[in-house]
């Protein structure tokens, strides 16, 4: 993107990060946001404020890095975690809450956004797998553990529509206005 894309506009709605707050704030009310490139600026431009921050140093290693950071800074009481990314704002509401009712009815099941072929995020990783996400290295996500575990799927909406592009934005966007 060519700069830090948690601080693009969503029309009407504040930061993209402030709007995945908002979604995650869907799946429950403790919301912790890993951060490593463009902090402080992510933080301040962010309208709805998580629960809690947590700065990544080893954000350059990628997205094993930012996983292992939120998962070790949960407490012993934690059955699993919900991940979501920051760049997905076209997540259907609906299979957000579907994806919470599945959780809140087997917690110490593996659940996660249906992509077809792949399962991938958001998704709830209950702490069993929690050993594997940590062994990740570098630019890899939580999909290749859930893809390799029984994962059950959940049609949500809008998942394969996430922001990696100029072009990607201005498509996004002119359907979220839409939307409005």
């Amino acid at each position: 993107m060519g700069r830090a894309k948690q601080t693009l506009e969503v029309p009407g709605q504040g930061t993209l990060l402030s709007y995945a707050v908002q979604q995650a704030r869907q799946l429950s009310c403790c919301v912790s946001v890993v951060v490593g490139a463009g902090y402080p600026l992510v933080r301040f431009r962010c309208a709805h404020s998580p629960s809690r921050w947590l700065y990544c140093p080893d954000w350059k290693q990628g997205m094993s890095a930012s996983l292992a950071s939120g998962i070790q800074a949960l407490g012993p009481s934690a059955r699993g975690v919900y991940v979501l990314l920051g760049d997905q704002p076209l997540l259907a509401d609906e299979g957000l809450l579907e994806l919470g009712r599945c959780v809140r009815n087997s917690p110490d099941q593996a659940w996660a956004a249906d992509y077809g072929k792949r399962a991938g995020v958001p998704a709830w990783i209950p702490r069993r797998l929690w050993p594997e996400v940590l062994r990740l290295q570098g630019d890899v996500g939580a999909g290749a553990v859930l893809n390799q575990a029984e994962v059950n799927r959940v049609k949500i909406a809008g998942v394969e529509l996430d922001v990696d592009t100029p072009a990607r934005w201005q498509q996004i966007k002119q359907m979220l206005a839409e939307q409005t």
